[in-house]
Order: C-alpha cells, then sequence, then structure tokens
C-alpha cells in the first residue's frame, strides 16, 4: 500500500513539473499604451489564445506617451499609440539602442461630445478652436448662439485629456494648431472618463475615440471650414478620411518584429483581427470581409 502512495505521489510530483515547465515555456508578449486602443487591444489579446496558446499578450493602458516610454526604454514588446513618435522620441529611442518600427492597425475618428440636451448639431474646426483654445473667444454657450438646458450659468466646461494622452496630441494638432489648449479645462485621465462627465454635464464638451460613443450623449457633425459641408464621425468616414479629425492608430515595434510578435501582428493585420477591430467601432486598416 505504502509503494502504492509513493507511485501517486511521483505522478503527482511529474505532472505538476510538467505543468510549471509548460507555463514556463509560454511567451508573454508585453503590450502597453493608448487608452483609444486598450479596449481592443484586450479583446485583440483575448481572441488570440484561441490562435496561439503558447502566447500570452499582456495588456495596459496609461496613455500613448507611457507606451512610447516604455519602448524608449526597452520594457515593452508592443507600444500602442493613437499619435505618431514625435522626432525627439525617435532619436532619444535609438540613442538608448531601440529601433522602433511603425505599424497602422487601424483608424479612428475623434469625436466631440456633447450632452444629449445640448441644441448644437454641428461645429466648425474653427468654432472648436474658440472653445478649447488658449485665448479663445467661447467661453458661454450663447457665444455660439444657443442656450442648453440645464446649464444655469451658460459657461462652457470644456473637458480634455490628460498631456501624456495622443488623443490629446492629436486634438491639439488636428484643431488648436500651435496654439495651447485653453487654462481651466478637466482633464480626464481616460476617453470613458471623458464621455462619462459630459453625459452628466449639461454644459460640457469634450473630445474622445468614437468607439466610447454611449446612446446618451450626442456628436457633433463637424466641418472643415466655418459655413462648410459638415461630417459626422463614424467608422466609413474614418475609413475614408472624410471626417475632419480622422486619425491613424499605431503599434510600434522595436525593430522589424520576428518569430511571435510578428505572428501576433500579422494576425491583428487579417481579417479575423481587423473585424475585431471594427466591431469595437473603429476603422480597419484595410478593406475586410466579416462574416
Amino acid at each position: 500500500m505504502r509503494n502504492l502512495h509513493l507511485v501517486k505521489s511521483l505522478i503527482a510530483a511529474s505532472l505538476c513539473a510538467t505543468s510549471i515547465t509548460a507555463n514556463a515555456d509560454r511567451q508573454v508578449i508585453q503590450n502597453k499604451g493608448s487608452d483609444t486602443l486598450v479596449n481592443v487591444a484586450q479583446a485583440w489579446a483575448e481572441a488570440y489564445r484561441e490562435v496561439d496558446a503558447d502566447v500570452a499578450v499582456a495588456v495596459s493602458g496609461g496613455g500613448s506617451g507611457t507606451g512610447i516610454a516604455a519602448m524608449i526604454n526597452g520594457t515593452v514588446d508592443i507600444a500602442n499609440a493613437s499619435r505618431k513618435m514625435k522626432d525627439k522620441e525617435i532619436k532619444t529611442a535609438q540613442e538608448k539602442g531601440q529601433d522602433p518600427i511603425e505599424h497602422v492597425v487601424g483608424y479612428d475618428a475623434l469625436a466631440v461630445f456633447l450632452h444629449k440636451d445640448n441644441p448644437i448639431d454641428t461645429m466648425s474646426i474653427p468654432a472648436l478652436k474658440e472653445v478649447f483654445g488658449r485665448d479663445g473667444k467661447s467661453t458661454n454657450w450663447s457665444d455660439l448662439g444657443v442656450e442648453v438646458p440645464g446649464c444655469n450659468d451658460g459657461s462652457i466646461v470644456v473637458v480634455s485629456r490628460q498631456n501624456n494622452s495622443g488623443t490629446y496630441a492629436y486634438f491639439r494638432k488636428a484643431v488648436l494648431g500651435k496654439t495651447k489648449y485653453r487654462q481651466g479645462t478637466l482633464d480626464m485621465h481616460g476617453s470613458k472618463d471623458v464621455v462619462d462627465l459630459v453625459e452628466k454635464t449639461p454644459c460640457a464638451i469634450g473630445y474622445s475615440g468614437l468607439a466610447y460613443a454611449i446612446d446618451h450623449i450626442k456628436m457633433a457633425c463637424i466641418s472643415a471650414e466655418e459655413g462648410g459641408s459638415c461630417v459626422s464621425p463614424s467608422v466609413e468616414t474614418a475609413s475614408d478620411r472624410s471626417y475632419p479629425i480622422a486619425r491613424p492608430l499605431f503599434m510600434y515595434t522595436n525593430g522589424q518584429p520576428e518569430g511571435s510578435i510578428k505572428a501576433y501582428l500579422d494576425w491583428i493585420l487579417s481579417d479575423s483581427g481587423q473585424c475585431i477591430l471594427m466591431n469595437k467601432g473603429y476603422a480597419p486598416a484595410r478593406d475586410v470581409s466579416c462574416s
């Protein structure tokens, strides 16, 4: 009987050791960065378990700047970004022995969100600059010719993102140009935080990725010029870039990807990966066929 127990113990120990070895052999791809991309990045990571069980993808957000900094320091395999790396960031990375390679994985419409009771339906880029820009003349909704129900003093509450966000950087480039943001903006940590605040605040206006839109909020139709034809944010208008604030979404790798990292990026750009992107509210990087 003792021999039987000994055999069982040895078998159990062998199975445990095999399990530990299998887990140790599993490759982990570290993926960090853009808050805009974090939801779809997590969806990709979860779906990829069914594609290659020997590869795990660890996803975290924190903003494009956080992911790019990790790429520069060599602590991440893939950096997500909703803006291009700056020349000075690429130079710093190269000085540290890194070689950032850019991969466009999709497109996004950066929507301008308003409270559902706000009577404004359309806005122009120049009008947005007057609202969000430093020394802009529009500080009250009456400056835009409207009265917003529930906004008692009429003051425009400007909701923005923190400055390590690629969304923050891209909106400034596309809308404000060289002008700085208005002082006194409410700077949110994440895209969802922007939408949640605007939904609950009649006086508010904010910007965030289209994928974070919800039913109980309004998205403005945007024209490039005052009095011009406006275009609503959508997957289609992001795909054809007719929406004035459409932008590419990036993943950066250190050098040309190889092995499991290349296989993962190839899968992201396949119909399977791109259809997951579309289901999350983004535009694909190329024409795809989704069932």
